[in-house]
């Protein structure tokens, strides 16, 4: 927290690009006017990838957030003017389809353009032709225009809002290099710089592909890499002459560029080849991302009055850009005629998720990252980091962008040079849900791998873990399954061996790798007062209980749930879902830390992450226990081993914690123990389970059982955005308690939206999430999360939808096909408990 008032809090921005300007503005907005931004280069241009950012604002893509972000970038910006000039110019944008597969994904896109509210219309090739004249409508399939994106005008929302800015009180310096970050008692106390040391309560580093630099001066890693990104400019177009305005324009790409040019057609994807166009006045610049991924040191990169251009423009590599060049004369054949008169390299930032990175340094409070951030989001971006700085909190789920989302091992300089790579070859690539990243894999990996492998898993990757979906050594038992036939589309990752899968959980008994799903251990005396203050059920229990409980915010957001067990009086194991989990813990600590997974003492109080250490297998169905209790001297019967309970012992000659949950709505216990240990457990589980039929069973069946329980998934089904009374789990709240969020709480009992449970109404119909809902055919709400129920016969899926009686029917569309679904009660499997409690 600042050390000083509110309101005096002395803020050092450094970056002047249009992050910088706009949080500068944003932050003055809200009454914090003592702000300083630090730029290296000349204002207004200084020349970072903001000066030579084509300005492309596409709205749409698979992230509320990042749709969100874009959503108030378009508003800010038109409400924007210089001298006259609009910052931004609503031409549109159209993306366009040359393949059956981008066709049917342009469907897909406009289903997410409807479920986050952005206006959008699948196209004829005429009707793309009649926007885009120049096109070949004869190579379209069809196209997805959006009337509300544009071509935001970078450098003079930049001036725009540094004059705000600077009428609030706020000041922009140039030349100015930062050389180093003050800090005292883990606190950043200044910025130093080749012209002078400035006092600082809060930094942010809005410096770009600078941002790694930046992060070593304050010990704080930045995980992103500079890439170098082609964009040509042709010679003028006898077709384009007197069709945009010669005086109406403003820069678009740098500020030496005539204010003459302008646009007046929607901004041309033609992802199928990795390019896109765009009008400056009679020429037409050509964006690619077709060539090899050329990295780029963000040390080694020149200043500004060194480098030959700008710093973030290096030479145009001719060579790498003639394959753009011809699939783009296929696509706008009057480019034959012309040329590229002129091009360059344009360095700008990707992480290995392709995510921005923002948020508070633990490691140095006060200071802040708001990086890895293209124009597309910065006004949203920028908003959302002044609403953290100055209310503690975003007004929007940012937990994707959370600087503490990235695992340890996804942090190494390899890591996030392989992944920052493969994004940006990726960047307008049809990517599948599901679908994992190739490289570098595998990473990391349970204790039952090599088992696994022998089984024939079929293994996915989430944060970093191999995880296996489905098992090959299981196909025999799919035989003879009467399954309905899948589109192409939701075939993909999928095998019907999930459906034996399930099969045999219900029926029998079945081993699921639970290894990658994260444990903290919380000890000292003084855990259970932590712990009962931060979360939201009742923990003051005797120890073997286990308790289901959520992580609040200040304002009632949901930020986690967590299983909370208490396996002695001052020792706790908390399943969690991510790293920022651990973050947000080690915050309200007391004392402080100086490892991001480490412990952090105080108040008696240590908090600490164990899941690399551990491991954890979930032994689930009606024989769960004819297949443990041999094992072990202790009583896991019903009456000595009950529901949300927990219990150290022996399972052969493995020591276990054992505790009596089910993620699947089947009898059984999760089962953990030291990562040495794990391939002993795997193998004594799996030959006590040779007579009772045991399998493994992977997470594309563990997803379909846990939907038709109605077991949240949080960051897919709840988020920050959600108050548990809305998201249905509002019996994890203990009103008669004081914890973080409760006062938000009061009032909000009766929810205007809920979390609801639909089932599709043909049998044979998939959805798989994100796909939009209508309700007397207006759009209504969202999918979250979906899969197939092969116990029920009807594919599963809930979605954000105001108040509906059950039984009421609603669509939802996939593909462009409207499909009837009908709102269910739930738990939609088993609603009296009695398979789990038996």
């Amino acid at each position: 927290m600042s050390r000083t008032p509110a309101h005096r809090s002395r803020v050092v921005v450094i970056g002047a690009g249009i992050v910088g300007c706009s949080l500068a503005d944003e932050l003055t907005a809200r009454g914090w006017t003592d702000v300083t931004v630090l730029e290296q280069g000349p204002l207004p241009a200084p020349g970072g990838s903001t000066s030579h950012a084509p300005g492309l604002v596409f709205q749409t893509g698979p992230s509320k957030t990042m749709t969100e972000f874009a959503a108030y970038t378009v508003q800010k910006f038109s409400s924007l003017e210089v001298d006259g000039l609009p910052c931004f110019n609503p031409v549109g944008g159209l993306e366009v389809a040359t393949t059956a597969a981008r066709w049917a994904d342009l469907h897909r896109k406009a289903g997410l353009a409807a479920s986050w509210g952005v206006r959008g219309e699948l196209l004829t090739p005429q009707q793309c032709k009649q926007l885009w004249p120049m096109l070949d409508e004869t190579k379209l399939h069809g196209g997805f225009h959006t009337a509300d994106d544009g071509l935001a005008r970078a450098l003079l929302a930049c001036r725009a809002q540094m004059e705000r800015a600077a009428g609030r009180g706020a000041r922009f310096l140039e030349r100015h290099t930062v050389t180093g970050i003050e800090r005292e008692d883990g606190h950043v106390t200044g910025v130093v710089t080749d012209r002078g040391t400035f006092p600082a309560d809060h930094v942010v580093s809005a410096a770009g592909f600078w941002g790694p630099v930046i992060g070593a001066m304050a010990g704080v890693d930045v995980p992103l890499l500079p890439l170098a990104h082609q964009y040509a400019t042709t010679e003028p177009l006898p077709e384009l002459a007197g069709v945009n305005d010669p005086h109406g324009g403003t820069p678009c790409s740098s500020e030496a560029e005539s204010l003459g040019e302008e646009a007046s057609k929607p901004i041309l994807r033609f992802q199928d080849r990795d390019l896109y166009f765009r009008e400056h006045t009679d020429r037409i610049g050509i964006g690619s991302y077709a060539h090899r991924p050329m990295p780029v040191d963000p040390f080694t990169v020149p200043a500004f009055d060194e480098a030959p251009v700008m710093p973030s423009s290096l030479p145009f590599t001719e060579d790498d850009f003639a394959p753009s060049w011809q699939d783009s004369v296929g696509l706008l054949p009057a480019l034959g005629e012309s040329r590229v008169a002129e091009g360059f390299n344009g360095v700008f930032s990707f992480t290995p998720d392709g995510m921005p990175v923002l948020g508070e340094s633990r490691e140095l409070r006060g200071f802040w990252l708001a990086e890895a951030v293209w124009v597309t989001h910065s006004a949203g971006v920028a908003r959302a980091v002044a609403e953290w700085m100055t209310d503690g909190r975003p007004a929007i789920d940012i937990h994707e962008c959370d600087l503490y989302r990235f695992e340890d091992a996804q942090r190494s300089p390899a890591y996030i040079e392989d992944r920052g790579a493969q994004n940006f070859v990726e960047v307008y690539d049809v990517i599948h849900p599901l679908q994992p990243m190739e490289q570098p894999r595998p990473l990391r990996t349970s204790p039952f791998y090599a088992r696994q492998q022998e089984l024939g898993a079929y293994f996915l990757e989430g944060g970093g873990w191999e995880r296996p979906h489905w098992y090959e050594a299981n196909a025999p038992l799919a035989d003879g399954l009467e399954l309905p036939e899948r589109d192409a589309w939701s075939a993909r990752y999928w095998s019907p061996i999930a459906a034996a899968e399930a099969r045999a959980t219900r029926e029998k008994v079945a081993l699921y790798d639970m290894t990658p799903l994260r444990r903290l251990e919380v000890t000292g005396p003084g855990a259970l007062d932590f712990l009962h203050r931060m979360t939201t059920n009742n923990l003051r229990k005797k120890p073997g209980a286990v308790t289901y409980t959520l992580l609040l915010d200040e304002t009632g957001g949901i930020r986690s749930d967590l299983t909370v067990a208490r396996l002695a009086p001052d020792r706790f194991q908390v399943g969690a879902n991510s790293p920022a989990d651990l973050d947000w813990l080690l915050r309200h600590a007391h004392g402080g830390t100086s490892r991001s997974s480490g412990a952090e003492s105080g108040g008696g109080v240590q908090v600490r992450d164990i899941t690399s250490g551990t491991c954890c297998i979930g032994v689930w169905g009606p024989l769960a226990r004819d297949l443990v209790q041999p094992l072990t001297r202790d009583d896991f019967s019903h009456e000595g081993f009950g529901y949300f309970r927990a219990k150290q012992t022996y399972l052969g000659h493995v020591p276990v914690t054992a505790m009596r949950l089910s993620y699947v709505g089947e009898l059984g216990w999760e089962l953990y123990t030291t990562a040495d240990l794990g391939l002993r457990l795997w193998d004594t589980l799996w030959e006590a389970g040779r007579e009772h039929g045991v399998i493994a069973a992977g997470r594309s069946a563990f997803n379909s059982l846990r939907l038709e329980k109605g077991y949240r998934a949080w960051g897919a089904d709840m988020t920050a955005e959600h108050n548990p009374y809305e998201a249905g789990v509002g019996f994890a709240v203990r009103t008669d308690k004081e914890f973080v969020g409760r006062a938000a709480l009061e009032g909000n009992e009766t929810p205007k939206r809920k979390l609801t449970a639909l089932l599709l109404d043909d049998p044979a119909a998939n959805v798989l999430g994100k796909e939009p809902v209508s309700v007397d055919g207006a759009p209504a709400g969202y999918v979250t999360s979906a899969s197939y129920g092969y116990t029920l016969g009807r594919c599963v899926a809930y979605a954000w939808l105001p108040p509906l009686a059950t039984g009421t029917g609603v669509h939802i569309e996939y593909f462009g096909e409207k499909i009837p679904a009908t709102v269910a009660d739930e738990p939609l499997f088993d609603p009296k408990m009695t398979r789990i409690r038996r």
